[in-house]
């Protein structure tokens, strides 16, 4: 048509009716003339071929005022495109980095990483109804270095993810993996949601039954069960050593460990004065994620479950013996024991010893002091 440039897809037609027809006819069913007909059989290249390359820009390039900053954070190894917005909107304001430029931004990035190389990550969407699941999980965390006091901190992370809308709880855990760990940061992630989804799904949680016997087994799977029957849920797990039936949860381990990285890449230092100030770190960041999905979170909380009245027991209680110091070893920690009390209840940041129905003596089990792997000592 006059006034109007011929398209590849036209090209493409007139040649596809040229094999069956004149070259009049193949030109009027492409919608271009005979003369531009004559041409492209003269000079079959392409209109977009012949396109030259524009090297000027049409409007102001809202990255230029960053831009040596973003080059100077993308030398910092292993750092994403979301950092770097994050960090911009951080140090210039998001006023100034408005969350518009975020996809200018991550092109921008990507075409200066493909001068250096770099792969790319494949995702796979996946369909969850909202409020049917929630998952759980404890991922080891020793690729983040993470220190307090100088000490190498030995710890695993509980997560707690809503498959649907991506709203996640994560806690430090120090000892391993426990019926008591995973009562008492259960409760808490649905209690901090305010509902309770249909189902709950762990993995086959063979680290808290190493070294059970086969009734501590199979009480350990009763107690698992009237926990979420408390809740509403029904108790689902994956078949041992298939972690992918545990996806939803297994892949945002990744994804949070990543984000923990990243944070404490910008933050420059992965030493803690304490143990509570990595827990509120951690607290911090899940916290940020969760304000990204607040939308399809609002959404997933208005078809929750209601939560009961009360928690239910998110301790475990254990029968040890006394050595004639006076000290009981409970977890790997070494407590001095008052020779008159008979049982203890272990809890994962705390120890009560009781006799009876009484709690006659509380001690503390989550001091600095009491952070590495091998056996410890609290008076």
């Amino acid at each position: 048509m006059p006034g109007h440039h011929i398209s590849d897809q036209q090209v493409f037609l007139f040649m596809t009716h040229r094999r069956q027809h004149t070259q009049a006819v193949a030109a009027a069913k492409a919608g271009i003339s005979e003369r531009s007909a004559r041409r492209i059989e003269n000079d079959p290249q392409l209109p977009s071929q012949k396109k030259k390359e524009r090297h000027w820009r049409t409007r102001a390039d809202p990255l230029e005022p960053f831009w040596p900053r973003v080059e100077e954070l993308l030398q910092i190894d292993g750092i994403i495109a979301v950092t770097v917005f994050e960090t911009l909107q951080d140090e210039f304001g998001e006023d100034a980095v408005p969350d518009a430029i975020r996809r200018t931004l991550e092109r921008r990035i990507a075409r200066w990483r493909a001068l250096h190389g770099g792969e790319k990550e494949i995702f796979f969407p996946q369909h969850h109804e909202p409020g049917r699941q929630g998952l759980s999980d404890f991922t080891v965390c020793d690729s983040l270095k993470v220190t307090v006091a100088g000490e190498t901190l030995a710890y695993r992370l509980y997560h707690f993810r809503l498959a649907a809308s991506g709203w996640e709880h994560a806690a430090v855990v120090l000892g391993g993996e426990s019926f008591a760990a995973l009562s008492e940061h259960l409760q808490d992630a649905l209690w901090k949601l305010g509902g309770a989804p249909a189902e709950h799904r762990s993995d086959s949680l063979s680290a808290a039954y190493k070294n059970l016997d086969a009734d501590a087994q199979r009480d350990f799977t009763r107690s698992y069960d009237e926990l979420c029957r408390h809740y509403g849920m029904l108790a689902t797990r994956n078949n041992r050593g298939e972690a992918h039936e545990n996806g939803s949860i297994e892949g945002p381990h990744g994804h949070l460990k990543r984000r923990l990285d990243q944070a404490l890449r910008r933050r420059g230092s992965r030493d803690f004065v304490s143990i509570e100030a990595w827990r509120e770190f951690v607290d911090a960041q899940v916290a940020r994620q969760n304000r990204r999905h607040a939308a399809r979170v609002d959404a997933e909380r208005r078809v929750l479950k209601a939560l009961p009245a009360r928690r239910t027991t998110d301790f475990a209680m254990v029968t040890v013996d006394v050595t004639r110091n006076g000290t009981v070893g409970i977890d790997r920690v070494i407590l001095h024991h008052p020779l008159r009390i008979a049982s203890a209840y272990t809890y994962p940041r705390r120890k009560s010893m009781s006799a009876s129905v009484r709690l006659v003596e509380p001690a503390l089990a989550s001091s600095s002091h009491s952070i590495s792997a091998s056996p410890r000592f609290l008076s």
